[in-house]
């Protein structure tokens, strides 16, 4: 199965907007559902979607404004889409 990409807006409005927390949320969910070789989880500069934020990119796809939970369950939804193509 091919790593889904997940990049976590890093800039100070997003920062101060909680993606410091999400990120750490998200990593711990995913090592603790042995999920951390399909997804990968990186950090980037700013996305410049500031007053939108925090702000994600899953599989070149942008989310604004969502926690922890709805890019849990985001990933989750992509990791078995791509699990049911695989067969």
């Amino acid at each position: 199965m091919p790593a889904i990409e997940l990049v976590v807006c890093m800039g100070s409005a997003c920062f101060s907007r909680g993606n410091v927390r999400v990120l750490e949320l998200i990593q711990t969910h995913l090592r603790e559902r042995g999920l951390a070789d399909a997804v990968k989880v990186k950090g980037t500069l700013c996305q410049d979607r500031c007053r939108q934020g925090p702000n994600l990119t899953l599989q070149g796809e942008c989310f604004c404004g969502l926690g922890p939970d709805e890019v849990i369950d985001l990933v989750e939804e992509r990791v078995a889409a791509l699990q049911a193509a695989a067969g």
